[in-house]
């Protein structure tokens, strides 16, 4: 049996005794709902290809967010990309966006089995 990229898989598993590398970056923003629509049309005109945005509750530097009310809630953003394509949406976040609103954006290597798809 071979996946779809033409590698064998075997009973156990596809990611079992393989070496995992990174091979794309996980972007995750939190930030004020309220800027949903603005950053879902900024992300889009960077190119990302896709993206998820889910409610987003906790306590930080800003207060207590609880996702129950959207004038008080937070999103949680999560991009899948090429490294520079993270430092793009990075530097965007920085310039745009750190010195008005209350947001967090973190980063990390993920092995994703069909990069292809993330760019």
């Amino acid at each position: 049996m071979t996946t779809q990229n033409n590698q064998p898989s075997d009973s156990q598993g596809i990611l079992k005794g393989r070496p995992q590398q990174n091979n794309s970056m996980l972007v995750t923003i939190v930030t004020e709902s309220s800027l949903e629509s603005q950053l879902s049309r900024e992300l889009e005109g960077l190119g990302v290809q896709g993206y998820t945005i889910t409610d987003a509750r906790g306590k930080g530097e800003s207060g207590s967010r609880n996702a129950g009310w959207d004038a008080d809630s937070n999103i949680r953003i999560e991009v899948i990309c090429s490294e520079s394509m993270s430092e793009t949406i990075a530097q965007l976040l920085q310039e745009k966006y750190y010195p008005n609103f209350a947001m967090v954006m973190y980063c990390h290597g993920v092995f994703v089995l069909r990069p292809e798809k993330f760019k």
